[in-house]
């Protein structure tokens, strides 16, 4: 009966944090500018027209360590077809994300939100943090935190949101 009860358990557990750390959203994405790493601008709504996967992370972040090559795969396989992505760093020093764009290198766009400015606009609770933007700059999924097998459902939604 006890090994039931911990099984249940288990799996009530699993399946809210599931339910928690991934789900569809609604609303248009909120605008904003920001300083990328290459020193030029990026204008969330000059994007309007490709899906935009936008991805808060930090250096002190496991998770995000481990999921940043993943993304890049994601992002090169994608990219052609109007997809980008922009990886938000919420370090409030520049150079504790520069050393570890040294350690793991990414081909997709790195912004800086020292300020924290483009973090409270999306209410960002959890490292890291993912939300995807159809081509009409409407926000359509929310995924917090990073476990293995998330890159398997941005994957899939990508995908979905391409070929819309």
């Amino acid at each position: 009966m006890k090994k039931i009860l911990s099984t249940l358990a288990f799996l009530l557990a699993f399946s809210v944090s599931s339910l928690l750390c991934a789900g569809e959203i609604s609303g248009p994405a909120p605008d904003f500018t920001l300083k990328s790493h290459g020193g030029k601008n990026v204008k969330l709504s000059e994007l309007r027209g490709e899906v935009v996967m936008i991805n808060f992370w930090a250096s002190w972040c496991g998770p995000c360590r481990q999921e940043m090559p993943l993304l890049d795969a994601l992002y090169k396989q994608y990219k052609d077809y109007g997809f980008t992505l922009l990886g938000v760093n919420v370090d409030e020093k520049q150079e504790a994300a520069d050393k570890l764009l040294k350690q793991v290198p990414v081909t997709f766009p790195v912004l800086y939100d020292a300020s924290s400015s483009v973090v409270e606009l999306y209410d960002v609770d959890a490292m890291p943090s993912t939300i995807l933007v159809d081509r009409d700059g409407n926000m359509r999924y929310l995924h917090r935190g990073y476990k293995p097998g998330y890159e398997d459902h941005y994957d899939a939604q990508v995908k979905a949101l391409v070929l819309e």
